[in-house]
């Protein structure tokens, strides 16, 4: 006998209906027809493992990121995930400073993410690379352990000075969090060898693959790194683009996916969370 699921009916007449890929516009973010789901990428990154070319295509193909899984992961999307978060006043705060000190800091889904994994890993020692004004310090304080310590390096001591003033203001101790003023690769290599539970990168993207070194120096086996704003705005599936710091973060990408000591996950929130396990 054939049972006829019921449709869900909508509670209020402001929830969009989700559109259908015929329906989808083009974004910044690639409008390739949803049966192309590799993305094109510059040839200097070299020939990767991946599917059949089609037919008739010149180009070489790349599996670093499926383009049209980012469509579907659109603006839309992504704004529905941010207003699910419900920042307070702290962190509300936090923002406005990192607007006015021309930093860009992590999106609330981002910041409810990293909060997350922080919990789950039961984080009692993390590493964070790019202080800004605290707005990634405080998710990242609320995930962890009460007795946990915030390691975090900045080449502008303004900004950890913002960012110290939120810490107190959202309730933790000074001493929940260690500020370490300098540039992040004279400063990293001074760290404990794996005695971290997480690693979060919020800095230079030329610097990206030096980074990824040396947190899996710092990260003990089964800790965390994770990488903020790789989608760089649209920028990293645009395959006219291919700037020094676009190429960095493709190149990232790519060693992340690749690396026989990683378990990675790239996540759709904020301007893409790149993120993996060490083994």
């Amino acid at each position: 006998m054939l049972i006829r699921r019921a449709e869900p009916r909508a509670t209020s007449s402001d929830i969009p209906r989700p559109l259908s890929p015929e329906e989808r516009p083009a974004t910044g973010r690639g409008s390739h027809p949803a049966s192309n789901l590799w993305l094109e990428i510059s040839t200097s990154l070299g020939t990767a493992p991946g599917p059949p070319v089609p037919p008739g295509t010149t180009a070489q193909l790349s599996p670093l990121l499926l383009r049209d899984h980012i469509i579907d992961f659109g603006p839309t999307a992504a704004t529905l995930a941010d207003t699910y978060v419900d920042e307070d006043a702290v962190l509300t705060y936090a923002r406005a400073q990192s607007a006015r000190t021309g930093v860009r800091a992590v999106g609330p889904s981002g910041g409810a993410a990293l909060r997350l994994l922080a919990a789950a890993l039961g984080a009692k020692a993390v590493a964070e690379i790019g202080t800004g004004t605290g707005v990634s310090g405080i998710y990242l304080l609320r995930g962890m352990r009460p007795d946990g310590i915030l390691t975090t390096v900045d080449s502008e001591p303004v900004r950890q000075g913002f960012a110290r003033e939120a810490y107190l203001a959202a309730g933790f101790a000074a001493n929940r969090a260690r500020f370490i003023p300098g540039r992040a690769l004279d400063v990293l290599p001074r760290l404990a060898d794996g005695q971290y539970d997480l690693v979060f990168c919020d800095a230079d993207a030329a610097e990206s693959q030096a980074y990824l070194a040396e947190s899996l120096r710092l990260l003990r086996p089964g800790g965390m790194v994770c990488f903020e704003g790789v989608f760089q705005e649209g920028r990293l599936t645009d395959p006219a683009l291919d700037d020094p710091r676009t190429r960095a973060v493709r190149e990232l990408v790519q060693a992340v996916r690749e690396s026989d000591l990683l378990l990675p996950a790239l996540l759709p929130v904020s301007d893409g969370l790149l993120c993996a396990v060490r083994r």
